[in-house]
């Protein structure tokens, strides 16, 4: 008997350079509320040309081939939005990526670590008005950041540890993420423009092979309102891109990089695959990956993974 249509695994054969280049459609909806139509994806296959589809999870995530990019892809995207459905177009059909770069605040974990210290300090609204027009790239990075670290001096170091314990909640499906590719053979990188007080926490927690952030001055138990040098910006992402690449032997087309700040594009440009993660407008416009519906589970999806590989 043959296996039901929801339960397939997504099983990709890589075309011979000689035939038809492909492309690899993943439509995908919230697993929090899970509904993507048949018939939605079955009118777009049909319109397309495409091939047959592959539920991936029912209900969530389904994914089919076309042999060309659609001219209306963005007009789609947009009618799908308001449906609550995420599409994404990638060249090729084999997905599965070496590794994950990845941006820590609003990305792997809910929160921006600076506010949290910063509505312990008192100056919550002041500095939540600077980091989101930074991360929308209306303000420079390393300019922003020495403002807002300014605003924190005097706070008691102890105060980190209280807003890790009380202030910082996991991304929802990053802890299936990292499992599944780690347990795949994938290298993982935490590379956040915040600081490492907070990513050394979560990379622990959620098993990253490494991190790198910029740190947090102290002196006499009290936080000196500087941060370290040289601070970690745009640059420094895409420069880790490069070192990670390098050292690990794998080209950056292998690379699945995600973020949602104006200081990821660097790397979601670089990285064979760049996801704009519920991201910042200036952010989305730059990136062709955007997934604004689907939690951490949707990179998965789009490496091709079924709700069946998963390791929880």
């Amino acid at each position: 008997m043959s296996q039901p249509l929801a339960e397939r695994r997504l099983t990709y054969i890589p075309h011979a350079a000689n035939r038809t280049p492909m492309f690899t459609v993943t439509l995908l909806t919230s697993p929090a509320a899970p509904s993507l139509d048949l018939a939605l994806v079955d009118s777009l296959r049909n319109a397309w040309g495409g091939g047959d589809a592959l539920w991936l999870s029912p209900d969530e995530a389904a994914a089919f081939t076309i042999s060309q990019m659609p001219d209306n892809q963005w007009s789609v995207w947009a009618d799908l939005q308001l449906t609550g459905t995420d599409m994404i177009i990638q060249p090729g059909t084999d997905l599965r990526k070496q590794m994950l770069l990845a941006d820590m605040d609003s990305t792997m974990i809910e929160q921006e670590c600076i506010d949290e210290l910063a509505a312990e300090a008192g100056v919550g609204p002041q500095v939540a008005g600077i980091t989101a027009r930074a991360m929308n790239g209306e303000l420079d990075f390393e300019a922003a950041l020495r403002e807002r670290v300014g605003l924190l001096k005097g706070l008691p170091e102890a105060v980190i540890g209280q807003v890790l314990e009380t202030r910082i909640s996991l991304m929802p499906g990053a802890q299936v993420l990292l499992a599944t590719m780690k347990a795949n053979g994938a290298y993982a990188a935490l590379v956040s423009g915040g600081f490492t007080a907070f990513t050394a926490r979560i990379a622990a927690q959620l098993g990253f092979d490494e991190n790198r952030a910029n740190t947090l001055l102290i002196a006499d138990g009290k936080l000196t309102g500087v941060p370290g040098v040289p601070i970690l910006g745009q640059a420094a992402k895409v420069q880790a891109l490069e070192e990670i690449t390098a050292q690990r032997g794998i080209a950056e087309a292998d690379v699945l990089a995600v973020g949602d700040g104006a200081n990821d594009l660097g790397m979601l440009k670089r990285a064979g695959t760049g996801v704009a993660l519920h991201a910042k407008p200036s952010v989305q416009a730059e990136c062709g990956i955007r997934v604004n519906h689907g939690d951490l589970t949707a990179l998965l999806y789009l490496q091709g993974y079924s709700r069946a590989d998963f390791v929880n």
